[in-house]
């Protein structure tokens, strides 16, 4: 028997080992095809992307391990692109490895799963007073995730802690939401790990919600 085919888009630069390491664990025995929004441009071409005021800004990895920000505007049809292709090599389903909050312009016959909407769906249920503590790669991001997340909660507290420079700024995250009212915290980046989960719930005692397990265990669960 043939294996699933399960398509991965990052708004970087594919492949996302880092994210793989993590969830192909738990996906199965599926293969996993992967292509980046970024693939083969250089940091130059990359400087150009540079986030003005008023943009979308989404912050990700290239493949030297590296990160970068860049207004989301400049790679949506890389991204249309990299769907049409992943969908010509027959994959059955299609995920986002980012939670940005992508517009409602992408085609595909393939079902696309976009972590942000699974997040959008499941937080709210998971927090009995409304108020949700959210982690953020930059602090660029700070006021559109606030933006983003009150339309759901009736408190979001943003603080950001890059998943790309170290676990020395995820500590400090997570004592500083440590002293935040909320009962639910969101690592709101597809580049935040279970070791920086693990931080969080050990130093805050509150419960975690990590973005790149919850998209995998939904995709298990098409593919198994």
């Amino acid at each position: 028997m043939d294996r699933v085919k399960i398509g991965a888009i990052t708004v970087g630069q594919a492949p996302r080992t880092d994210v793989t390491a993590d969830i192909l664990p738990l996906l199965g025995d599926c293969q996993l095809l992967e292509r980046g929004g970024l693939d083969g441009l250089s940091r130059q071409e990359i400087a150009a992307f540079a986030p003005e005021p008023g943009d979308y800004v989404l912050v990700s990895r290239l493949a030297d391990g590296s990160s970068v920000t860049f207004a989301e505007k400049h790679i949506l049809p890389r991204m249309q692109q990299a769907i049409d292709d992943l969908e010509a090599q027959g994959c059955r389903l299609i995920a986002f490895f980012c939670t940005g909050d992508f517009p409602d312009i992408f085609h595909s016959k393939a079902p696309l799963a976009f972590p942000n909407r699974i997040l959008q769906g499941v937080a709210p249920t998971l927090t009995a007073s409304g108020k949700i503590g959210v982690v953020t790669p930059s602090p660029l991001q700070l006021e559109q995730s606030k933006r983003k997340w009150e339309k759901y909660v009736s408190q979001a507290t943003a603080i950001a802690a890059s998943p790309y420079e170290g676990l020395e700024g995820i500590r400090q995250a997570a004592r500083q939401m440590a002293q935040v009212d909320c009962d639910l915290i969101l690592l709101d980046c597809i580049g935040y790990t279970i070791e920086m989960k693990q931080i969080f719930a050990r130093v805050t005692g509150k419960n975690v919600l990590l973005s790149r397990t919850l998209l995998a265990r939904v995709i298990a669960e098409l593919a198994g």
